[in-house]
C-alpha cells in the first residue's frame, strides 16, 4: 500500500485530534475472562495471523493519514474504541505505517463483557500526559444484575504546552433497539457531565475534548444534554447529512462518532489552541468501491464473512491551530 496523497509542508502551528472505532481489534489468543471466541484462528471467522497483520497494516495506514492534508503530519492524539488489550495497541503502533512515529498510549482494561476497551494514542513529541483515569458506568440488566460496559477514559496532558483534557467514550450499542437501550447511553452521558463538572472545579476554564462512538446522533438527548448543560460545541453536527456519516447500517448513514469541544476552543487567541476545522475522514481508500454498498466503510467482516477491509466506522477528526 502506498501513500497517494500530496501534502503541503508540515504545519507546526496545527495539531490533529482524532477518534477511530477499529471494529473488533482482537489478538489471536483466547482470553478466558472475555467473550473473544469469535476472534481465534479456530473460530468460524478464522481470525488468522495473516488477517490480523493485514488489519493492523491497514489501520496504521489510515491513522497515519488522518488530518494530514491540513497539517502535513500524523495526528497528535487518536482516541480508539474496540481494542481488546494493550498487546493489540502495541502491535498497532509498531505496525508498518506507524512504527516510525513512536506513538505511546494510555489504556486500561475495562469490565466490558466482550473484552473491548477504549484507549488513547499520542505523539510524545506533541503531547505530555499529566494524569489519566477511568470511570465506570453503573448499569443493570432486566434481571437486576450488573451489565458491564466500556469505561470512560479521561486523559489530561499538555498539547503543545497547553493543558487539555480528553474524554474518550464508547457508549452502549443500539443492538437491542434504540429506545430500549437509550437509558444506557444517558447514563454514560451523565457520567461525562460529572467528569466535566469535576474538571471545572479543579481547573480554571479547562479546555475539554469529548470524543467517541456514542451510538447516538448529534440530535439525540444524550448528546444534546451535554451541549446544553455544559456549554459544549459540536462541530460535527453540521457535517451530518442524508448521504454522509461515520457508519452505515440498514442502508442509512449515522454519525455516531463525534467530537465535542468546550467553547473556549472557539475563542481567538494569539497563543492558545483553537478549532480550525472538524471532519469525517472518509477518503476513498476506506470505502467500498463497487456493489450495492459502494461508498460505505470497507469492513473487516460482514457477519462471519471476511472482507479484508479496515473498519465499519470512518474516523472523525478535528484540527486545531495556534
Amino acid at each position: 500500500m502506498t501513500d497517494n496523497f500530496t501534502y503541503d509542508e508540515i504545519r507546526h502551528d496545527m495539531q490533529t485530534i482524532a477518534f477511530y472505532n477499529l471494529e473488533n481489534l482482537f489478538d489471536l489468543t483466547d482470553d478466558k475472562h472475555t467473550n473473544d471466541n469469535d476472534f481465534l484462528p479456530i473460530s468460524a471467522k478464522k481470525w488468522t495471523p495473516k488477517r490480523y497483520d493485514n488489519k493492523l497494516r491497514k489501520l496504521g495506514f489510515a491513522i497515519s493519514n488522518i488530518g494530514k492534508s491540513e497539517t502535513g503530519k500524523h495526528p497528535a492524539l487518536v482516541g480508539l474504541a474496540e481494542v481488546e488489550n494493550a498487546k493489540v495497541i502495541e502491535d498497532l503502533i509498531t505496525s508498518q505505517h506507524l512504527q516510525d512515529y513512536s506513538y505511546s498510549y494510555v489504556h486500561y482494561d475495562s469490565p466490558d463483557e466482550r473484552g473491548i476497551d477504549v484507549a488513547l494514542l499520542y505523539n510524545p513529541n506533541a503531547f505530555k500526559v499529566i494524569n489519566s483515569e477511568t470511570f465506570s458506568i453503573d448499569l443493570t440488566n432486566e434481571k437486576g444484575l450488573p451489565d458491564y460496559t466500556r469505561d470512560i477514559l479521561l486523559v489530561t496532558g499538555l498539547l503543545d504546552e497547553e493543558v487539555i483534557h480528553i474524554i474518550i467514550n464508547h457508549w452502549a450499542s443500539r443492538r437491542e433497539g434504540e429506545k430500549e437501550t437509550e437509558f444506557k447511553r444517558l447514563a454514560s452521558s451523565n457520567k461525562v457531565g460529572e467528569i466535566i463538572l469535576r474538571l471545572r472545579l479543579q481547573y480554571e476554564d479547562p479546555k475539554i475534548v469529548v470524543i467517541g462512538d456514542f451510538n447516538d446522533e448529534p440530535h439525540n438527548k444524550s448528546i444534546k444534554q451535554l451541549l446544553d448543560g455544559f456549554e459544549l460545541h459540536n462541530p460535527m453536527a453540521s457535517i451530518r447529512s442524508y448521504s454522509r456519516g461515520s457508519t452505515y447500517h440498514n442502508r442509512k448513514w449515522n454519525l455516531f462518532d463525534q467530537i465535542l469541544l468546550s467553547v473556549n476552543f472557539l475563542k481567538s487567541s494569539n497563543h492558545s489552541l483553537e478549532l480550525y476545522k472538524a471532519n469525517i475522514f472518509d477518503v476513498d481508500f476506506l470505502k467500498l468501491f463497487n456493489g450495492p454498498y459502494k461508498g460505505s466503510p470497507f469492513r473487516t467482516y460482514v457477519g462471519k464473512k471476511y472482507k479484508g477491509g479496515y473498519s465499519d466506522h470512518f474516523p472523525v477528526y478535528a484540527v486545531f491551530k495556534k
